[in-house]
């Protein structure tokens, strides 16, 4: 009688726990398939993520347009003639990394110019210090008689001419960050490298 008992026993518990199981299995599928959709990036996510495609044929001599990408400031500028020869001229003593070996960008780009031409930059407005925005000061001799023009971060001094180059004696470790973009025609597309790869 114990042996009929104990077989009769396991059978049902087995039972038991199929009929258990099966509910609670689509129960805690049902419970975790919104939580991972919700891990999945939002729309507005993806479109902050994405590569940003800007106009560049009215952008004039010395004039600089910010936009946003990822979350972040990025100027693009037309340099004029009198910037890119003052740039040029400034000795690479007075920089910490003049040749850019040290610092965030595409290897496409001219490590001078930091631009892949020297009439347009495209940078991160973002100081490598700690985060500050710095401010144009492109007005040759407006920081002091030696200023070639370039950015100031009023945060904590430092100084970056306008390929982004910082000054020896700043604060600042690397010059400012140059984003991966490409040119096709006047349009520029920041987000995607000269391979056409979304960096």
């Amino acid at each position: 009688m114990s042996e009929v008992f104990s077989k009769v026993n396991k059978s049902r518990r087995n039972l038991v726990i199929a009929v258990a199981a099966v509910p609670g299995a689509i129960t805690g599928a049902a419970v975790v398939a919104p939580f991972v959709a919700t891990l999945a990036p939002s729309e507005r996510a993806k479109a902050a993520g994405a590569p940003v495609t800007v106009d560049v044929a009215n952008i004039k001599p010395g004039e600089k347009l910010t936009v946003e990408w990822r979350g972040k400031v990025v100027w693009v500028m037309r340099r004029t003639p009198e910037q890119v020869a003052a740039m040029a001229a400034i000795p690479a003593s007075q920089l910490t990394d003049a040749e850019s070996k040290k610092s965030d960008q595409p290897g496409y780009v001219n490590a001078k110019t930091r631009s892949i031409s020297p009439e347009l930059m495209v940078m991160e407005g973002v100081c490598t210090h700690l985060g500050c925005s710095p401010t144009s000061k492109l007005t040759p001799g407006e920081l002091g008689n030696d200023w070639p023009g370039g950015f100031y971060c009023p945060c904590h001094g430092s100084k970056f001419d306008v390929a982004g180059r910082v000054f020896t004696g700043s604060p600042a470790p690397k010059n400012l960050v140059v984003p991966p973009h490409m040119f096709a025609g006047t349009s520029l597309t920041i987000g995607v490298g000269q391979d056409g790869k979304e960096a």
